[in-house]
């Protein structure tokens, strides 16, 4: 077929992981060897714009800019994003309409991560120099789509931080399924261990030993219980040195530099969305109105089903992300012939902050160059199974890049009155149960149906109540909630 000339396609993909602890490898030297992994000198020279994912290691005043210098691009903007493990794909999405429009030709996307370097050398009380450009460096545009994560109430009782979150979805999932929680901690971790088993298998990963499914369900001295049901190894792996670049352009401009179609992968659609804000206002924990929305469109757009998709990465900082993606996506949980990872996951192939999907989108489009009839859906998520971002790639040409924001449908969709201040009597309705580090249970986070049907948040402080919402299973138990969101199992 003949390809319209502003066709988007992404042409290059690199990934590099530094493994040595090297206090001289800073985050814009992995975001450079990515770079130079993706595509030769002569195409990143074009790039006329460097857009940088959010990145936690270290803070640069313009990474853009510092980026495109090292890469001699020399025309090039620099931009920068807000947090969020939506912003890769959000950033191809936006990508391919900027190139589509002519406003751009090229487009260079990296992010990186040195989280693993920089807490060993401050351990050891080395001190970084790394680059600091000169406040004469303009810094880019801010980024527009913050978002609060945490309300009043739940700062209030210190529910603050995905490690909590994520396992009372889980506990929500497992009581919609209606299974007991030895049977469910079995199930997540036969889940879990196959998305080691493709890590094993990826040679950009971090981890590339298999792990069996009952050393990750299973505590042990060197797997500990973070917050009940999860142990360390369902949790992402952030302690990791690795950094991902992509190069998108117009089919004119990779005709142009002569790059082989070989390599040329066609982001097909996009969609980009987000849940409610605050958790406490969702109308279900183990439910995304903004999965199904948002996944179903892109799908629709790119003129595909589910059972057209052969390749799959769904985004996968905690078991709980994945199963609910894989509900509302209609993706079964343990199809041997499409796994749900394409990488192995946050855990296994690495979870560096915000820019996993950087990673995902590399690896997926590898595979779909080698296999170049399959289609390939990439799922990326941000905040508490919060900000959406999907895409639908293949290697066969597309007749154009096509992309839509379904917020509006989205927010048609019901929610639930979260109580700031409510005291009284209710039902659990989930819960997690963050663990010490010595291994005992140290409080439990409960979500609390009132008898009218709104949600409150509140903490078991007792020592006792912590310890029994392991020993058992406390869903739909009696619970009080006093000022200050203390609560007490009745």
């Amino acid at each position: 077929m003949t390809i319209d000339p502003r066709t988007p396609v992404l042409v290059g993909y690199g990934q590099v992981n530094q493994r040595e602890t090297d206090p001289t490898v800073e985050p814009v030297d992995l975001m450079e060897a990515a770079a130079r992994a993706a595509a030769d000198p002569r195409v990143l020279e074009a790039v006329d714009s460097v857009r940088i994912v959010n990145l936690l290691s270290w803070r640069y005043r313009n990474p853009g800019l510092l980026l495109a210098q090292r890469i001699r691009a020399a025309n090039a903007e620099g931009r920068y994003t807000s947090i969020g493990g939506n912003v890769p794909q959000s950033l191809v999405n936006q990508a391919c309409l900027d190139i589509q429009s002519g406003k751009l030709d090229t487009v260079l996307i990296a992010g990186a991560e040195t989280w693993r370097t920089r807490t060993r050398a401050r351990a050891a009380g080395t001190k970084l120099e790394w680059t600091k450009q000169d406040d004469s460096v303009p810094e880019p545009p801010g980024a527009d789509d913050e978002f609060q994560m945490a309300g009043d109430v739940e700062i209030g009782i210190k529910l603050d931080r995905p490690a909590y979150v994520y396992p009372m979805f889980e506990q929500a999932v497992r009581i919609d399924a209606g299974e007991s929680p030895d049977e469910h901690r079995r199930r997540i971790g036969d889940l879990w261990a196959r998305f080691s088993a493709v890590a094993e298998a990826n040679p950009h990963a971090w981890s590339t030993e298999a792990v069996a499914a009952e050393d990750i369900w299973q505590p042990s001295p060197t797997n500990r219980m973070v917050s009940w049901p999860y142990t360390k190894l369902m949790n992402s792996n952030n302690m990791v040195d690795q950094g991902a670049a992509l190069v998108l352009m117009s089919a004119e401009k990779a005709t142009h530099l002569q790059i082989s179609r070989d390599r040329w992968i066609f982001p097909y659609a996009g969609t980009d969305a987000h849940d409610t804000y605050l958790i406490g206002e969702r109308a279900e924990f183990h439910r995304s109105p903004a999965i199904r929305i948002a996944g179903a469109r892109a799908l629709e757009l790119a003129g595909v089903g589910i059972d057209d998709v052969d390749l799959v990465d769904v985004y996968s900082c905690f078991p709980s992300a994945v199963q609910v993606a894989a509900r509302e996506l209609g993706l079964a949980l343990d199809d041997p012939a499409r796994p749900l990872t394409v990488t192995g996951g946050l855990t296994f192939a690495g979870g560096p902050w915000n820019n996993y999907v950087s990673h995902s989108i590399a690896t997926m489009a590898e595979r779909l160059a080698a296999a170049p009839d399959t289609v390939g859906l990439i799922t990326a998520n941000g905040g508490y199974l919060t900000k959406h971002s999907f895409g639908i790639y293949g290697a066969t040409p597309a007749d154009e890049f096509r992309w839509q924001d379904v917020q509006s449908a989205v927010d048609a969709e019901p929610t639930r009155v979260a109580e700031g201040d409510w005291t009284g009597t209710g039902t659990v309705e989930t819960w997690t149960t963050p663990f010490t580090r010595e291994g005992t249970p140290e409080k439990a986070f409960v979500a609390v149906r009132t008898p009218s049907d709104t949600r409150a948040l509140a903490v078991l402080t007792d020592a006792s109540d912590a310890q029994a919402s392991v020993d058992g299973d406390i869903a739909g138990a009696k619970v009080r909630v006093d000022v200050g969101g203390r609560a007490t199992l009745l």
